[in-house]
């Protein structure tokens, strides 16, 4: 198990109500902790903390490819669940049986176009990937957290997959005649290996809130401050700097060019620093 924490303190900022503060600067991440292969059956897994959001991550490998997939398709698939769990909320929530509704179905996707924005499926090859996410604790920004919690498990998911053979550059992969005769996964050597890792996964992505409150750009926002945003915005990207959604509302309030502007810098600069941390637990794993 691998632990890694990013920790900043500084002094205090005060809300627009007068009676909510921070003691983080605009500009400031709140704490982040990793913590890798915290349960041992997923191909990988990461408790991810991010102020005293806490997010359980693990990916699996399922036996096929979904079944509207083409036949012998050479190109695999990601997909993601996100649930909040019962004890995560102040109040207990109350479990989706019947499958997930419309917060939860909206982020579910959110979470996935997002890592598929990261992964190149032709170079993946006929591999299916579910990225679950289960929310353990919320205090705000809980879609943002799933993000980069579940791009680091998926990294890992993939790098494990070229060690073992089952995810292999497209010249390398057997055919199904290949496969009756015997056929055996090639040794890659640990550069080829980093190569195909590459071409699978050429960045990695994350994810960040941002908020206007009274003029002011607040950076990560944590429930108090969500309550307190008059515009809050999600923004997720690569590493690259591409991005790939950008969420933006007004809460019962208008935003300027300017202020839009100022919001998206902010994010960006939030970006970057969530990259390193997903950069750094990854080298360490």
């Amino acid at each position: 198990m691998i632990e890694h924490v990013m920790s900043t303190r500084s002094t205090m900022a005060k809300m627009k109500s007068g009676k909510i503060s921070t003691d983080r600067k605009n500009d400031e991440l709140r704490d982040v902790n990793v913590t890798l292969d915290f349960t041992p059956n997923a191909l990988s897994s990461l408790l991810y903390k991010q102020g005293d959001t806490t997010v359980l991550v693990c990916v699996t490998k399922a036996p096929s490819l979904p079944r509207w997939f083409p036949k012998n398709s050479d190109r695999g698939w990601v997909h993601a669940e996100y649930s909040l769990l019962p004890g995560s909320t102040d109040t207990r929530f109350r479990r989706e049986r019947s499958g997930a509704k419309g917060r939860t179905m909206e982020i579910e996707r959110l979470v996935a176009r997002s890592l598929r924005g990261a992964v190149d499926l032709e170079e993946l090859g006929p591999v299916a990937l579910t990225v679950d996410c289960d929310i353990l604790n919320a205090d705000g920004g809980t879609r943002c957290a799933s993000i980069t919690a579940a791009c680091i498990a998926l990294r890992l998911a993939v790098r494990r997959l070229i060690d073992s053979g089952d995810c292999l550059p497209k010249e390398l992969r057997p055919t199904r005649e290949d496969i009756a005769n015997g056929w055996t996964a090639p040794e890659l050597t640990a550069e080829e290996k980093h190569a195909h890792e590459m071409s699978v996964m050429a960045n990695d992505v994350s994810a960040i809130s941002v908020g206007l409150i009274d003029g002011e750009v607040f950076l990560d926002l944590d429930y108090v401050l969500d309550s307190n945003a008059d515009v809050d915005m999600n923004v997720v990207g690569t590493s690259d700097g591409m991005f790939v959604e950008v969420q933006g509302t007004g809460e019962e309030a208008t935003y300027s060019r300017k202020q839009f502007d100022s919001l998206m810098d902010m994010a960006e600069l939030g970006l970057k620093r969530l990259q390193e941390i997903q950069s750094k637990a990854l080298r360490e794993a």
